[in-house]
């Protein structure tokens, strides 16, 4: 029997599985454990009318929104939490340059639900008198064939790509969550569920033997997957459960150079379009501050 083939492939190569105008997932919730290494090589690789479905975004939709690379964004929410607004997102759409599906959070998730099982769409029986109804005309009314109540039909995510950052991965596509895990890493799996391509970045590839020893951690299996890329701190700067906490200077050092437009600039020479690659990057984050924001309180 031939031995099974390896997925494992250079960041660039797989985002040439990207193409203009995909319809695309990021995994991660919020600004927890998205897949930023990704993202920022989309952006060296000058994609553009990128369509991105999701549950909750930050940093990632932010980024591609400042960088030109996105014509539609469908999401309950994009914003920084503690550091306010997602400031290039909003300047895209009040300057009509970005356009935004709005759904609630729980039905977001709900939409990717609908592609695991292969349904067109997913019922929801609470948005009567919602005005997202009124401004999302995707959203179809429709009487219960049970019991004639009012429900209305979500349409399925049908991501063609789903992008997400795990902590460890083996060369073959299986991929390995901690055993105590929150709602970014659940969502990973539904995300990873709900399309036939999922590329997985992962802080480290691991020896299959490591999958045997560990296979209960495994939720994302080999079959799953289309390609997988060793991609250390590869969620900077957010954080990665049970690797490493959010980069909070870094953090605050992007909301700073926000101000506007002109002033962004610098920071994507500095961080996104003038590093070679990702481990370029790395280098110039330092190996100070990587350091300091290494969890051992919470390893796998």
């Amino acid at each position: 029997m031939a031995a099974p083939k390896s997925k494992l492939m250079s960041l660039t190569e797989a985002v040439d599985m990207v193409p203009d105008g995909t319809r695309l997932a990021l995994g991660g919730f919020a600004v927890y454990q998205k897949p930023m290494a990704f993202v920022r090589e989309l952006i060296r690789q000058g994609r553009r009318d990128l369509t991105v479905v999701g549950s909750a975004n930050s940093y990632d939709i932010d980024m591609l929104a400042a960088a030109g690379c996105l014509a539609t964004v469908e999401t309950s929410y994009v914003g920084l939490e503690k550091y306010g607004l997602a400031r290039h997102f909003r300047r895209a759409v009040e300057a009509g340059e970005l356009k935004v599906v709005d759904y609630p959070e729980m039905v977001s998730w709900d939409r990717f639900r609908a592609s695991q099982e292969g349904l067109k769409f997913w019922p929801i029986p609470f948005l009567g008198g919602n005005d997202v109804v009124t401004y999302n005309d995707a959203i179809k009314e429709f009487p219960c064939p049970i019991t004639g109540r009012r429900m209305f039909a979500v349409p399925a995510a049908d991501p063609q790509v789903v992008v997400i950052h795990a902590v460890a991965a083996d060369d073959r596509g299986n991929v390995v969550l901690p055993a105590r895990r929150l709602l970014p890493q659940s969502g990973d799996v539904l995300m990873a569920r709900s399309c036939d391509t999922v590329i997985v970045t992962a802080e480290k590839i691991v020896p299959h033997s490591f999958i045997k020893r560990h296979a209960r951690l495994v939720e994302i299996p080999s079959y799953r997957t289309k390609a997988v890329v060793e991609v250390p701190f590869g969620a900077h700067p957010t954080p990665v459960l049970g690797r490493y906490l959010a980069d909070e200077d870094h953090l605050a050092e992007y909301v700073a150079a926000s101000d506007s437009a002109d002033s962004f600039k610098g920071y994507m020479d500095r961080f996104v379009t003038g590093p070679a690659d990702h481990f370029d990057y790395l280098d110039r984050i330092g190996a100070k501050r990587l350091a300091a924001i290494q969890d051992m309180d919470s390893l796998l």
